[in-house]
């Protein structure tokens, strides 16, 4: 078994790209705030540098108190409109709460949308009911309700494992 570290141990900060070596020594809230002006005054043509989103900076918080082995991450990220605001994210190190945190905004926006477009929602539902009917087609056999009853609980499996991945290391 391995030793557990400590958590000097895994303390790990990155700035990607935004400090030089002078600027080591200003303060986090110095270094945002010339970000953010430099971000403001970029055009955001071609020519641009940055043309998406960036995580500008990763310290690590603490430990989660209910999942031994994850640990709180608060990332500073950078919007294309010069805005900076921080996130917390979860994970056993900070590239898995980096990709928890891209995953967790993702689900949020397939979430946005499903909730204004109901007529997705009831067509897969139509698809996942009709289906085991038409493939094994619906005369005196009881195998189209019980693939029916199983694809239903394959997709609320699945959706279950999906929401734990996302908030797995979270108070």
């Amino acid at each position: 078994m391995a030793k557990a570290r400590t958590l000097n141990e895994i303390r790990q900060v990155k700035t990607y790209g935004y400090t030089t070596p002078v600027e080591l020594s200003q303060s986090n809230e110095a270094l945002i705030a010339r970000h953010k002006t430099k971000l403001s005054s970029e055009s955001r043509g071609k020519g641009s540098k940055y043309t998406k989103r960036r995580a500008i900076e990763c310290k690590i918080v603490g430990r989660s108190k209910n999942n031994p082995g994850y640990c709180k991450y608060m990332i500073t990220i950078a919007e294309m409109d010069g805005t900076v605001h921080k996130q917390p994210a979860y994970g056993k190190d900070m590239q898995g709460a980096l990709s928890r945190l891209m995953n967790r905004e993702l689900t949020s926006k397939v979430e946005r949308k499903l909730e204004s477009n109901t007529g997705l929602i009831f067509l897969s539902w139509l698809v996942v009911m009709g289906a085991p009917a038409i493939l094994f087609g619906a005369q005196n056999t009881p195998y189209y309700l019980a693939a029916t009853f199983g694809s239903i609980i394959m997709i609320t499996v699945v959706a279950t494992l999906w929401y734990n991945y996302i908030k797995k290391g979270e108070v």
